[in-house]
This record gives structure tokens, C-alpha cells and sequence, in this order.
């Protein structure tokens, strides 16, 4: 059976970032990690090849240098359930990271994450076109969501 897998590749740290991953997301875990044998000039140490799991989702990932940084043209989306969880995942992946909109953040290693409310996406997609409407207007204006302030947004007229 044919299987897609996310492969991630750090410019290094890679071994820091998924045991951060593992202890942040629950049914996260390494399934195997390997590293470079000394002889290899500036790898020495780092991770070759690691297999982990995020949320029961299997990942792949490596250090291999500064030549393919990580953009937003990808990012882990994070499906919260209420403004705690969002606040948890936001706090801790903006440790040494960065803040962007609309629910965006960047890790300190540089990947881009989603950290959204459940609630945020009944929102946007509600029936009444306006009610969805004020929903997105709101979002566009926040860096991480608040979920009373986008329900307040959408219950306003």
C-alpha cells in the first residue's frame, strides 16, 4: 500500500524540535532516530534520518543544512477544541518564535504553524453569508484567535 509521509528538513536541531513536537502534542512519540557518524564534515552528531509521530500521524525529518529553509508555503495546522488549547500550543510554539496572522505562527526552528479553533472554522463557513463575513473580517485582524472576540464579530450587526 502506497503511503505520503511529511518529511521535514531542518537546517539543524532537528532532534531538539521533535522532542519538543512529542511532549507538546499528545499521541506524539520518536520511533527512531539515527545520526551522522563523525566522518561527515559539519554533520557530526546531528540527526540523519528520525521517524516520529505527531497526533497519530507518522513524520520524517533530518539536519541538512541552511540550503532549503522552511517557508509558509507549508505548514502543521493544529485543530484546537477551545481557547485554552489555543492558547497552550500558541504560547509554547511562539517560545522563541514568531508570531504571524490570522492563527500563523513560525517555531523557533523556522516552521510555520496553524494553530486554529475548532470554532473559527464553523464560523467562517457559517450559512448567513454576513455572519461569515464579519467571522473572516475579524480573524484578519488578529495574530493569534480569539475565539470570543471572532464569535462576538459574527453575533454583531
Amino acid at each position: 500500500m502506497t503511503e505520503v509521509t511529511p518529511f521535514l528538513w531542518f537546517d539543524s536541531g532537528a532532534e531538539e524540535a521533535i522532542r519538543f513536537y512529542a511532549a507538546l502534542i499528545p499521541d506524539s512519540g520518536i520511533l527512531s532516530m539515527s545520526h551522522y557518524p563523525d566522518g561527515v564534515p559539519n554533520m557530526s552528531g546531528k540527526v540523519m534520518h528520525a521517524q516520529f509521530r505527531l497526533a497519530g500521524r507518522e513524520y520524517y525529518a533530518m539536519d541538512a543544512g541552511p540550503q532549503f529553509p522552511f517557508t509558509e508555503a507549508i505548514s502543521l495546522y493544529v485543530s484546537c477544541a477551545d481557547q485554552a488549547e489555543v492558547d497552550r500550543y500558541w504560547a509554547a510554539l511562539t517560545d522563541g518564535g514568531e508570531e504571524q496572522p490570522c492563527g500563523w505562527l513560525k517555531d523557533r526552528w523556522g516552521l510555520s504553524w496553524q494553530v486554529i479553533p475548532d470554532r473559527l472554522i464553523e464560523l467562517i463557513r457559517d450559512p448567513d453569508p454576513e455572519r461569515a463575513h464579519r467571522a473572516v473580517q475579524a480573524m484578519l485582524r488578529m495574530r493569534k484567535i480569539d475565539i470570543a472576540a471572532v464569535e462576538a464579530a459574527a453575533a454583531a450587526e
